[in-house]
């Protein structure tokens, strides 16, 4: 039997569209969660309707707009360079604080729906050496968010230990391999399926692709 209900932080990306995935086969009943915080890709925002339309998943936008206001960076900064992080330091994309609120407001709306499932597709395998990503954090804030509210939350991080080339094939596994390839938006300049090809999120992306597909072929 599946599990009730859970709600998925949702940015309509590959690895939120994954998640997504995953939920509605693990779950009875699935909502989606998008924050608004006036980003540079707002194209995202979009595009996570778009999907959440077609898959008919009841879909909230959340205005986050002071994050904006308190973290600027390359994601919410035009006029800041997308790059990698040098000599040790975190890429100019890191959102200080950005899963910290984000899953701290799922929790509040999970409450409101009457969810115990919070389900996010933060990874500390193929990811940027974002803090907010690491497993040890999501249990710290699981505690956190049940203490804070009296409930009984579990995060769920399907992807926590897939690197990209696993998280395709978990799509692939999951029937879903084509609708991610071709409706989710990871590029950081707002370009969805295959992207820029150039910004770190597209060549991360592309890489994990290129060793599922060659996995397959051989």
């Amino acid at each position: 039997m599946k599990n009730e209900k859970a709600v998925v932080v949702f940015s309509g990306g590959q690895d939120s569209t994954t998640c997504l995935f995953w939920a509605m086969k693990e779950f009875k009943e699935v909502e989606a969660v998008t924050f608004d915080y006036n980003q540079r890709h707002r194209t995202e925002i979009q595009c996570a309707k778009d999907i959440t339309s077609q898959l008919g998943v009841k879909h909230h936008v959340l205005d986050m707009s002071l994050l904006n206001q308190l973290a600027p960076n390359a994601l919410t900064r035009s006029d800041i360079e997308v790059k990698d992080g040098e000599e040790g330091k975190l890429p100019s994309t890191f959102v200080p604080g950005r899963n910290l609120l984000f899953l701290s407001f799922a929790g509040v709306l999970a409450s409101q729906v009457n969810a115990k499932h919070i389900v996010t597709g933060v990874c500390e395998t193929d990811f940027s050496g974002y803090p907010d990503c690491r497993d040890v954090f999501i249990k710290s804030l699981n505690v956190t968010l049940n203490l804070s509210m009296d409930q009984n939350f579990v995060i769920h991080t399907p992807l926590m230990w897939l690197n990209k080339a696993q998280t395709w094939k978990l799509a692939d596994d999951l029937g879903a391999f084509e609708f991610v390839r071709t409706r989710t938006l990871t590029c950081y300049n707002g370009i969805i399926a295959d992207g820029c090809g150039i910004c770190p999120a597209c060549k991360l992306r592309k890489n994990g692709l290129d060793e599922y597909l060659e996995g397959v072929v051989s």
